[in-house]
């Protein structure tokens, strides 16, 4: 990065930093911590929900998974707008009518305590992880541009996201989202242009994206129904439908977005605007990791994205490095001539070659791994940063990089935010009955939002055990979402069904997704849909064995 990267780089976060902390330096007290001052109107609340999703994993991600393994992912989505609509006639009126602080609040009104902590406790264990692996992918940024080894940017990222969570709390996450998303929008669009431009002479769009569909990148659709398989259109519009009723209506991280709206209806226009938007918003980054792969077929696709594989294989197995350098510099250069006089017939030839390479690259991780265990070998998630940093003019590249960054700024301090309150409203407040001052209610909170900052930080350090941090967070949420969406459902559907019955249900639903995990190979999605129907089935059996031995 030159100086004129990191000066747009310096700029962007700190004015965005500072304008969050002007315009929330004045909080009332918790509620004013937690849900801001429940003004924001239908834009500004559906802007909050996207950018909370929307973490530096979409943009490191997801641009990856589209290199590797085309649009399919774009299937995992097509379940959002009918969960939209649901969340809006059911969810919303539900929170509103019993003006809670957290999701949870409204179970134990509905059902008992036990359930209310049992659905609090899912969402800390679930969500704490999550913010582990969220908070991994700006780690990778600062490891890749500052060369800095990746566990002292676990720590670097961690104190910087703690602070600007605590100093302001939901509301300057809320007032400082819309900022953030707009140079999220810029910054994406004019990477996506640059990367149009470059492509050889002769190579547009449409020959682009030809090249690409020939190479299987460009079917976003799987109509097999398979419940192994993890992206089609089946399990997408099921366990999809599914993730997105119980990420949107049963996470605090979400549901606190959109209760700072002004009111139900503005609430209602955000969560649908969000559910529009967000589906285009996915196929826009899957497409431009689609069009990264073209791009670099032409540029020469390296031993690895991950530089620090390619020193360590240099240090490790010097010999086995030079082989394997030549062969992949080879391939490079093979690929390059046939590209440069491309017909359809050498497709065939083409695939070959990518197939090669790829064996080649796995091998070096292999070998790698084998002389080191514990190093992070995965280069997916540094795919786009590879081509951020060697492609992009100077000064973009400090756009794009702080573009990543807003998003891990926006999403990990919502996640930090709902886990204090959380651990507050729903186990410190409801447990120990305690009345506290409002001063003491900010400063308590702080010090639980630094904690969960500390927990997310730990687990961060496991976070490159997984292939790819997209799939992992989805992965975590279809373990846990499940049971405490099918409570929900209850509440609302069955209205005789108590908490003696659900509680229970809930306990063996939980356990029985454990089960699919780790002893089944079905598709992840599929867990969201076992979850819920185990708790209503169970909860049904129990409640009419009950009344039968009363």
């Amino acid at each position: 990065m030159g100086i004129l990267d990191w000066l747009v780089l310096s700029l962007t976060l700190s004015l965005i930093a500072i304008y969050g902390w002007w315009k929330t330096r004045a909080q009332d007290g918790i509620r004013d911590y937690l849900l801001g001052q429940q003004d924001q109107r239908w834009w500004q609340v559906g802007l909050a929900v996207m950018a909370t999703q929307a973490s530096a994993i979409t943009f490191i991600s997801t641009t990856g998974q589209g290199y590797s393994d085309g649009l399919r992912f774009i299937q995992f989505y097509f379940g959002l707008p009918l969960a939209m609509i649901i969340i809006c006639v059911w969810f919303i009126p539900a929170f509103y009518k019993v003006n809670v602080y957290t999701a949870y609040e409204y179970l134990e009104k509905r059902f008992d305590l036990r359930t209310r902590i049992f659905a609090a406790s899912v969402f800390l264990l679930q969500r704490g992880l999550a913010a582990g692996i969220t908070l991994y992918a700006p780690s990778i940024i600062l490891s890749s541009v500052m060369g800095w080894d990746l566990r002292l940017t676990h720590v670097s990222c961690g104190i910087l996201v703690v602070m600007y969570t605590v100093s302001g709390g939901s509301r300057a996450v809320s007032v400082t989202q819309i900022q953030q998303m707009a140079v999220i929008f810029i910054g994406m669009v004019i990477a996506l242009g640059v990367m149009i431009v470059h492509m050889p002479v002769g190579w547009d769009l449409n020959k682009s994206l030809h090249l690409a569909g020939a190479m299987g990148k460009v079917n976003p659709l799987d109509f097999s129904f398979n419940l192994k398989e993890r992206y089609n259109l089946w399990s997408g519009l099921t366990g999809g439908l599914f993730v997105a009723l119980a990420y949107f209506g049963t996470d605090q991280s979400q549901v606190q977005r959109y209760l700072t709206g002004k009111n139900i209806a503005q609430s209602r226009m955000g969560l649908v605007y969000n559910g529009l938007l967000k589906i285009p918003m996915q196929f826009f980054i899957l497409i431009t990791g689609v069009l990264l792969f073209v791009f670099m077929q032409f540029q020469g696709v390296p031993l690895s994205y991950n530089k620090n594989v390619e020193k360590e294989l240099r240090q490790r197995a010097p010999d086995d490095f030079k082989r394997l350098s030549e062969q992949n510099l080879e391939i490079n250069r093979v690929k390059s001539e046939l590209l440069n006089q491309f017909t359809p017939e050498k497709l065939t030839q083409l695939s070959e070659l990518n197939s090669r390479q790829q064996t080649t690259r796995i091998e070096a991780a292999q070998i790698v791994k084998k002389n080191s265990p514990d190093f992070e070998t995965n280069d997916k998630d540094y795919i786009f940063l590879h081509y951020i940093i060697n492609f992009l003019p100077e000064g973009l590249v400090g756009l794009l990089i702080a573009v990543i960054f807003c998003a891990a700024m926006s999403s990990i301090a919502a996640e930090l935010n709902a886990l204090a309150g959380t651990t507050y409203v729903d186990f410190y407040k409801r447990l120990s009955g305690r009345s506290v001052k409002i001063q003491h209610e900010l400063l308590l909170m702080r010090s639980i939002t630094v904690f969960w900052g500390i927990v997310a930080l730990s687990f961060a350090f496991y976070a490159s055990l997984f292939d790819n941090l997209i799939q992992m967070i989805n992965i975590l949420g279809s373990v846990f979402y499940g049971s405490v969406l099918g409570i929900f459902l209850v509440a609302f559907l069955l209205k005789k069904i108590k908490g003696v019955s659900v509680f229970p249900a809930a306990c063996l639903a939980q356990i029985l997704v454990f089960v699919l995990y780790f002893y089944t190979d079905i598709g992840f999605l599929w867990y969201n849909v076992a979850g819920v129907c185990a708790v209503i089935f169970f909860s049904i059996v129990i409640h009419f064995l009950r009344r039968s031995a009363d």
